[in-house]
């Protein structure tokens, strides 16, 4: 029996010595048949065994650093029009101030499209009936980040501007920026007064989702154009990430639960339903009214 235990113990000693050096081999610079030779001056600093070990995990589960850095270059491509920089601005202003708020913005955002670069242009402009309160969105088009950037250069040094944006600045407790790019199959609707009401569905997607997002919403929108027409949507690129909205307009609430209810005997709606909500991780939806000024309205 003593020899068999014995046996037994000598043969996993040297299955663990095999197992050693193979991962010695394995992580090894200087391994039998790597062809470098030991008499180089100046090498490379070393990976540690961790450090090495993590970049091959990182390549079997998500292909090489190259590979990844290709992806995050050509995403924006593959899925934005590619001809313009939107802007989401969301003011949230002091209760009991809104009608104040609107007079002064009435004023400062006609001025800013009159007066600045024709680079710059202003989407729309709402105040949030249901939702988020006290709430005033507004979306702006930009030829390119160098538009977006001259703009914002412009702002620093108007007079007039900087007084009327004071001015705006008092009613408000808080603002957000996001910049965003708009999907290629769903361009932002050009100006029209439509009346009703407007509302802007906002979603918070898992990271990594938003190819698979584009393309089951490609087939959704093209039932919903069958009973409403699309006005915009956006996938964030700066500010809060991972993030997409979609604005949709409707004569009033009724009608609105008619054409979403209407949009279920489409072919691909239930299959769009069914796709992305998994990719969901927070949504909100805004019913909004326009401003006096705003270009969708």
């Amino acid at each position: 029996m003593a020899r068999v235990l014995l046996t037994r113990r000598s043969a996993s000693v040297n299955s663990s010595v095999r197992l050693l050096h193979s991962s010695r081999a394995l992580y090894s610079d200087e391994g039998p048949g790597n062809g470098r030779s030991t008499d180089h001056v100046a090498e490379e600093p070393k990976k540690t065994l961790p450090q090495k070990a993590s970049h091959i995990v990182r390549s079997i589960l998500h292909g090489s650093e190259q590979v990844r850095q290709e992806t995050r270059d050509t995403l924006s491509k593959l899925l934005a029009r590619g001809k313009y920089v939107h802007e989401l601005a969301t003011h949230r202003v002091k209760p009991g101030c809104m009608e104040e708020y609107k007079a002064v913005v009435a004023q400062l955002y006609p001025y800013i499209v009159s007066n600045f670069s024709p680079g710059t242009k202003l989407v729309g402009s709402w105040e949030t009936d249901i939702g988020d309160l006290d709430t005033a969105i507004h979306i702006w088009e930009y030829q390119g980040y160098p538009a977006l950037s001259k703009a914002y250069s412009d702002y620093r040094t108007d007079p007039k501007y900087k007084e009327l944006h004071q001015k705006m600045m008092s009613f408000l407790h808080e603002r957000r920026s996001q910049i965003m790019l708009e999907f290629q199959f769903w361009p932002t609707h050009p100006p029209v007064a439509k009346g009703g009401v407007y509302e802007l569905r906002s979603y918070t997607l898992k990271s990594g989702t938003l190819l698979e997002w584009e393309q089951n919403w490609r087939v959704g929108v093209e039932c919903r154009k069958h009973h409403e027409v699309p006005m915009g949507a956006w996938f964030s690129q700066l500010g809060d990430l991972n993030q997409v909205h979609h604005l949709w307009q409707y004569s009033d609430l009724q009608v609105r639960k008619e054409v979403r209810e209407a949009a279920w005997s489409e072919n691909g709606w239930p299959e769009t339903v069914l796709n992305t909500v998994p990719l969901i991780q927070q949504m909100s939806s805004r019913i909004m009214l326009p401003m006096s000024f705003s270009s969708l309205k």
